[in-house]
């Protein structure tokens, strides 16, 4: 019996039409979060139906979860409104925000973790100045002043340590890359998504190096921020892929720098010979 309620679920779920498109969809990635999936989506909804200003819609964007995650999305995209889920098969929180942002229909597109830690009201602060036209890119910060930080001293030293890295060999003026409360307008992630080559943790850093380089415009806001203690990321293995990230960005900036000085294929030498 459950298993044919969760399949009438499912096709309900699926075939509700969607007539309108909301001004943001905030995206949120989500990998074995059963335990905490209900209560943040619930929160985020209750929050954006009582005290934000815009229409807005609520993506839970799963990859590739092995428990009840997909489940209890499907639950909540069939009892709450607008709200989605959208289902990858393979992992990577950088392929579950592409995939939602590359697929949203709104003016602007969001991000934000599963446990909430940033304080919800920095989301209307985060999308206005894109509302407004003042920025194409918005990001919470955990490091630009007037920000309140609750996180262990290692994760302290982790994350200033990073962001100096990037910010000297990258040449990255923001000051927080990774804080997981990011915005933009869908246009430009239509635009700045599909060349961003990680889809994993270095997904956020590469995606504003590539920014930058456009030339957009990135506001960064100060944020009130609790860090979650039972964090599903694996520290090691995420400090390792965004070192090698950083190199490859800064060995291809390198490459382009050179190629740029270089005569083309074919064309003569300058100089004596």
């Amino acid at each position: 019996m459950c298993g044919f309620h969760l399949v009438r679920m499912s096709i309900a779920a699926l075939a509700r039409p969607i007539t309108w498109a909301p001004l943001v969809d905030i995206t949120i990635p989500v990998y074995n979060e059963e335990r905490d999936l209900a209560t943040a989506v619930r929160r985020l909804h209750a929050y954006l139906h009582r005290d934000f200003p815009f229409s807005a819609r609520i993506t839970i964007a799963d990859n590739a979860s092995t428990d009840r995650t997909p489940a209890q999305a499907l639950r909540l995209a069939f009892e709450l409104p607008d709200v989605r889920l959208l289902r990858l098969n393979e992992k990577g929180k950088g392929r579950a925000v592409a995939a939602s942002w590359l697929t949203s229909d709104a003016m602007v597109v969001a991000y934000m973790d599963v446990d909430l830690s940033t304080d919800l009201t920095a989301l209307l602060p985060l999308v206005a100045p894109i509302i407004s036209g003042l920025s194409d890119v918005s990001i919470g910060s955990r490091l630009a002043p007037g920000s309140r930080v609750v996180r262990s001293a290692k994760r302290e030293a982790i994350s200033r340590g990073y962001n100096l890295l990037v910010r000297f060999v990258l040449g990255l003026h923001v000051k927080d890359a990774q804080c997981g409360f990011k915005a933009m307008r869908a246009d430009v992630a239509r635009r700045l998504v599909p060349g961003v080559e990680n889809r994993s943790w270095f997904f956020d850093t590469e995606l504003l190096v590539r920014a930058e380089r456009a030339g957009l415009r990135v506001h960064e806001l100060p944020v009130d921020w609790i860090d979650d203690p039972d964090s599903r990321v694996d520290i090691a293995a995420a400090a390792v892929e965004n070192l090698q990230g950083v190199w490859r960005l800064a060995t291809g900036r390198w490459i382009e720098a050179v190629s740029a000085h270089l005569p083309a294929h074919g064309a003569p030498k300058t100089g004596p010979a």
